[in-house]
This record gives structure tokens, sequence and C-alpha cells, in this order.
């Protein structure tokens, strides 16, 4: 039976005849992968400077190498998101090495996102910043309740990680926060922030930013009263709709689009 738009895109209206599904590309060559998975990446810590979530040196967004598995592409350490291109990306294998780049890496990254990586081997990339709302919320120590449609995305699909022990200098407390990551898409680090993973680099990226979102609207409603949260049945049934990986990729484009329009130089 043929795949339609609608059977790709849960929500997707009346469609024109002949009309498509966007789906992630498929490359003819590992080159034609590396480049696709770098230029996400450059976009992703353009968007993450444009939306704030930069804090001085910290954060820090990864891809796997689509040739090398066990090394991943991350940015540099002391570069402002704002301005990273796919040419300065820093490649680091499995034991911390710099393979390609000319700037150091921040240890914190290598440390993170090394053993995340290796805890999750369907995960392409992860996410994590410093983001003003999602280090707030961590300081409660719990999970995101669903009281919004976007929150639904991650209920009973996030871990929290509750063992904060300062700036992540080892590989064991990376190993730590990927347990406690387990299956999921998202994890709460407590009094730190969040962290995010993508079988894709936009998706990775998307859910940074829903949460970030559902972060703050939790917190909002914390304040002005007591939500109402949505019941169990419902909130899996919308995390279905809105948090496949496939959705998570989808929900990517608009953003995409835009900062790739306003900031082609991201791409040199």
């Amino acid at each position: 039976m043929e795949t339609t738009a609608a059977d790709v895109h849960i929500g997707l209206g009346p469609t024109p005849p002949g009309f498509q599904a966007m789906l992630p590309p498929a490359f003819d060559s590992v080159e034609e992968e590396r480049l696709h998975r770098k230029q996400e990446l450059a976009a992703a810590f353009r968007l993450f400077g444009k939306l704030g979530f930069s804090e001085g040196v910290a954060g820090h967004i990864t891809a796997r190498d689509p040739e090398n598995p066990e090394w991943f592409w991350v940015n540099p350490f002391g570069m402002s998101f704002s301005q990273i291109k796919v040419s300065d990306l820093i490649l680091v294998d499995h034991a911390g090495n710099v393979v390609e780049g000319r700037r150091p890496v921040n240890r914190a990254a290598f440390c993170i996102h090394s053993e995340v990586h290796k805890a999750r081997p369907d995960a392409v990339a992860a996410a994590h910043a410093h983001s003003l709302h999602g280090k707030a919320f961590a300081t409660l120590r719990r999970h995101l309740s669903p009281i919004t449609q976007d929150a639904c995305a991650f209920f009973e699909d996030h871990g929290l990680y509750e063992d904060f022990r300062g700036v992540v200098n080892d590989t064991e407390e990376g190993r730590r926060i990927g347990v406690a990551l387990g299956g999921h898409k998202a994890v709460v680090l407590a009094n730190h922030g969040l962290l995010t993973v993508g079988q894709t680099v936009a998706e990775a990226a998307w859910w940074f930013v829903t949460m970030e979102r559902s972060c703050q609207a939790q917190l909002l409603a914390m304040a002005a009263g007591h939500p109402h949260e949505i019941d169990r049945e419902t909130a899996l049934q919308v995390r279905e709709q809105i948090g496949s990986p496939l959705s998570g990729w989808f929900q990517f484009r608009p953003m995409w689009d835009r900062i790739t329009e306003e900031q082609p130089d991201l791409f040199d």
C-alpha cells in the first residue's frame, strides 16, 4: 500500500493532487550525509543563539559522524552560537581526541555527549544548553507535567537526573546522565538544565526548543495557580501524534527555513 502524506504527518489536512509528504532526506554517499548533518548542526546553533539559549561558554549540540559512529561533531569551546559556521565544527573521537578542527572542545561536552551517544546508539544527535526556563525548572527536581498539548510530547518520555555534582568533568557522570536518560527523548538535569536527543539533528534541536518552552509554560502556570493536568489516556494519545521522531524532524522545518534564509553564511 502506498504511504500517503496523511499517514506520515498526523494532523495534515486536505492536500492538493500529487502532494509529496516531506521526509528526512536519503543520501547517496557518506560525504553527502556528513555535510547535511553539519549543516543542520550549524543551523541549530544559530537558532539557539537567536532564541537566547547561550550562557557564556556553556552548551553544546553534537552529531554522530555517519562514517565513524563513535565520533561526533561539536561546537568549538568559547565560540558564540550565533557565529558558528559549518567550517568551525570540531570532530572528536571516542577517546576525546580532536580528529578535525582548529579549536579546543568543552570538556563537559565530551564527558556528557560521549557517554550519551554510547548509551543511545539510536541517537544521532544530542542537545544541551543552559536556557533560562530549563535551568529554572531543573531546580524543582521534577518531571514536566502534561498541562499543555506541547508538553504531552514528553509525557512519560523524559528522565530526571537528580545527582548534581557541579560542572561535569568526568565521563562517569556522563554515564549516569545516560542512565537517567534511558530510552527517552529528553532528561531534566537537576540544578543544571535540559538535554534532548534525536535520530536527526533537527529532531534533537526541536525537542530542546519545545521542552524549554514547556518548562516556561509550567513555571508560569504554577506561579499563577494550580494548573490542571491532562488525563493520562489523552496525554499518551497526544504524544503519539506530536512526539515521534518524524514529528520532531518535521516541526523543525520552519525554523530551518527561517534561519538558513536569514543567515546563509552558516553554510560556509
